[in-house]
């Protein structure tokens, strides 16, 4: 067993489930608002841009998708090797999860280096691909045009992009969310700061937004380094520890795929979204803008309840790795509760005053017209988020691959892209709209039977492992 750090850490395995839940998942849910906020901020600057602020926003929209491809890559290493690292470290085997960081760092270099070299040499056919709504070169200020100033600045800060979302979850895995949330705050407030000196000061109106946001994410990145190089840090940057390990790498590129799929796979929705909206509208931009809206709407619920359930990760993985079943029952018990009250007060509040997310981004009135009439069908299915996220996470937390790999499938590529195709066939644009709103609600209930299902029995046949291994030594 590696001898012990004396830096006083949070006692996963032996604190109260209450408290650990809280003070491990308030700050991600807090971690996670400030992204949001981080997020809408580009939008809110944009969108108040004088006589451009439609095709600002729909050019946000197109370019989403993009970046959420980026930011998978990111989750695929840190959310896929953080619970790695949480359980070998339950189970006392430090040095092993040590390694596990350092070669998540190695995979984070590379993919962003590549996404760095994709973006700036194929930006502009992937925005043409995705269904932007006008035409590059044109003179015209559309929407592509200012997707294109947007992105090219943005691809300049894909390595920073990957550390901030790869390392976090190392860090909360120490039970550090605190220090998690702040990497993520000081990016944000820097971004929130920064956005009107660029955008509006500086004149670069789009183009700034993007600067804003490249510079935000590398003071985050700075910070989230740096804490593994201090003493603070049970897992640290170690050169021994950096020599490529396929078999590390595969397990975490296994377990990391289910977050990757949730988060790529946001990105093939954005997409078809856009697409089918184009067809169905006759490439209207209020449409695009209002999908912009109820997208960022979307993100209010689920960011929150994402930084609940990872949040909550390296307490249900250190305790399964240690074998303390109650203790992770517990957890979920705790978390699954918390999930459901905040599920449902947002699923009320997107039902009965819609209007309020077209308000907050000061939506046209024709834009905000579109919010009012589709936000209801398109947030109907949020309500079994709190199954979704929650458990989800629970899965990917217990190393359960295979299953979380299905159930990040099932929602988005089963479930709401074909339903996209369909239903704008026989509704028009309200279809799709109302496919959202039903691969939701569907997918929540498929997931909560899973997990009720199988939960007890993953616990069991670790619990039988554990007593097995005592009796052979």
């Amino acid at each position: 067993m590696d001898k012990e750090k004396t830096v006083k850490r949070p006692d996963l395995g032996g604190g109260s489930i209450g408290g650990l839940v809280a003070k491990l998942a308030l700050p991600a849910i807090a971690a996670q608002l400030v992204t949001l906020l981080y997020n809408l901020a580009d939008r809110i600057y944009v969108g108040a841009i004088e006589g451009a602020g439609t095709e600002a926003l729909a050019a946000l929209g197109v370019v989403f998708p993009i970046t959420l491809i980026v930011s998978a890559f990111g989750y695929l290493v840190g959310l896929g090797g953080a619970p790695i690292a949480s359980m070998r470290m339950g189970e006392g085997r430090t040095a092993e999860a040590n390694k596990v960081l350092c070669n998540a760092l190695v995979m984070m270099l590379a993919f962003g280096a590549v996404l760095t070299v994709v973006v700036l040499t194929a930006g502009d056919a992937l925005l043409v691909a995705f269904g932007a709504p006008g035409k590059l070169g044109n003179g015209i200020p559309e929407a592509i045009d200012y997707a294109s100033d947007y992105l090219f600045v943005y691809g300049m800060g894909s390595i920073p992009v990957m550390l901030v979302i790869g390392l976090n979850p190392y860090i909360t895995a120490q039970g550090r969310s605190v220090t998690a949330m702040f990497t993520t705050l000081i990016g944000a407030v820097l971004n929130i700061g920064l956005d009107p000196v660029f955008v509006f000061a500086a004149g670069l109106g789009v183009r700034g937004a993007a600067i804003a946001t490249v510079i935000s994410q590398a003071a985050s990145a700075a910070f989230a380094a740096a804490f593994f190089m201090r003493r603070a840090s049970a897992l640290r940057f170690r050169a021994s520890d950096m020599r490529p390990n396929l078999k590390i790498m595969l397990s975490v590129a296994a377990l990391g795929l289910s977050p990757f799929i949730m988060t790529a796979t946001e990105s093939a929705v954005q997409i078809v979204f856009n697409v089918n909206l184009h067809m169905s509208t006759g490439g209207n931009e209020d449409y695009t803008a209002a999908l912009t809206v109820m997208m960022s709407a979307l993100q209010m619920v689920s960011m929150p309840l994402n930084g609940l359930g990872t949040g909550v990760q390296p307490l249900i993985s250190y305790n399964y790795g240690a074998g303390k079943t109650d203790r992770v029952k517990k957890a979920v018990r705790t978390t699954t509760l918390a999930a459901l009250v905040l599920s449902t007060s947002v699923w009320i509040v997107s039902l009965t005053v819609p209007q309020i997310y077209a308000a907050i981004f000061g939506a046209e009135e024709s834009v905000a017209a579109l919010v009012k009439q589709y936000t209801p069908f398109f947030m109907m299915g949020t309500v079994m988020f709190f199954a979704q996220m929650t458990w989800q996470n629970t899965f990917v937390a217990l190393g359960q691959a295979k299953v979380s790999i299905f159930l990040a499938c099932l929602r988005k590529i089963v479930l709401l892209i074909p339903l996209c195709f369909i239903l704008p066939v026989m509704l028009g644009a309200f279809g799709v709209f109302l496919s959202e709103g039903i691969a939701d609600a569907v997918a929540g209930v498929i997931t909560a039977l899973t997990f009720l299902f199988r939960f007890h029995r993953i616990l069991k046949k670790r619990e039988e492992k554990l007593n097995c291994d005592d009796e052979n030594r």
